[in-house]
């Protein structure tokens, strides 16, 4: 099939990054499909459901309500805002939402303030992305991922509980926050110094090897699906590289299964979907071609390709 035009054919958060770099389209093109997002398709629904204190479904990490006997819900403030920014809204249509967030917003966790952050390191990075994007001071996080690094180079959400041994997990998730982070201010050279750290701790392990035994770490690893909110697998670790602009021959292999999950016809399969409350769906069921992941590893592998 014409796997462009396919790409093509869809909602304006997806489509603009088709035609950016995917198609080559001219700035002028992909900028015009990428306004949309305000205005059009998932950006305009997800929008529609801010509250009017600037919060999404009245929480912070969960919504108002939430009991815990039910799976993680994806409705709350923070995973709005990931959505949102990661499909290209303009943070200027938020306007005012970082000071509606200051004064409206609180952790569930001992009630800190929203751009504070809290102890979790997951949350924290979407945080200092979020917070970088729309303007808020986030100093103190990035500060905190200085100060939270762990002896072996990363990060894990268990260290409250004593955990001592970074997780791929934390690790790629934090490590995708500095760099939003670094993108938007330049970093500091404790910030810049950690990242690079934690990437070594990846690339160590070839994106999905255990260190000590060099076996796979886990069947997850190729289990491909979008969103991909916390979850580690090589491709979400790869594109994380490919923002990152930092090629490297020790992601061969990790490049290698990307590349072998590849159907005939050239898109890649959801091979997981999460359980739990969405606003509405912004992708296929398990089995079922994927676009975003098409989209995901096709330019994962133009850029390894092209170094």
């Amino acid at each position: 099939m014409d796997l462009l035009a396919w790409l093509r054919d869809a909602d304006p958060a997806l489509r603009w990054q088709v035609e950016r770099d995917l198609a080559g389209e001219p700035a002028g093109v992909w900028e015009a499909t990428r306004a949309r997002v305000a205005t059009e398709g998932f950006g305009a629904r997800l929008l529609a459901r801010q509250d009017p204190d600037g919060r999404w479904a009245g929480g912070a990490f969960f919504p108002a309500g939430f009991r815990g006997d039910e799976p993680q819900p994806w409705t709350a403030t923070t995973w709005s805002l990931n959505a949102l920014r990661e499909w290209g809204l303009d943070a200027a249509v938020l306007d005012g939402t970082a000071g509606l967030l200051a004064r409206s917003c609180r952790w569930e966790y001992d009630d800190l303030p929203y751009w504070d952050g809290e102890a979790d390191c997951c949350i924290n990075a979407w945080t200092l992305a979020n917070g970088v994007w729309l303007g808020a001071d986030v100093t103190g996080i990035a500060e905190w991922f200085v100060a939270h690094q762990l002896p072996d180079g990363g990060w894990n959400c268990e260290w409250v509980d004593g955990s001592t041994r970074s997780s791929v997990h934390s690790t790629l998730n934090s490590l995708k926050g500095l760099l939003a982070h670094e993108k938007a201010t330049g970093g500091t050279s404790a910030s810049r110094a950690a990242r690079q750290a934690g990437e070594e701790y990846l690339l160590e392990r070839r994106l999905f090897r255990r260190r000590s035994t060099g076996e796979p770490i886990a069947p997850w690893v190729r289990e491909f699906g979008y969103p991909f909110r916390w979850r580690y697998d090589v491709l979400n670790a790869a594109s994380y590289f490919r923002d990152a602009d930092r090629p490297d021959e020790r992601m061969a292999e990790a490049i290698a299964l990307i590349r072998e999950a590849r159907q005939p016809d050239g898109t890649w399969l959801q091979r997981r979907t999460d359980a739990g409350r969405v606003w509405f769906a912004v992708d296929v069921p398990a089995g079922q071609p994927s676009k975003w992941l098409t989209l995901f590893a096709t330019r994962v592998l133009a850029w390894w390709d092209a170094r």
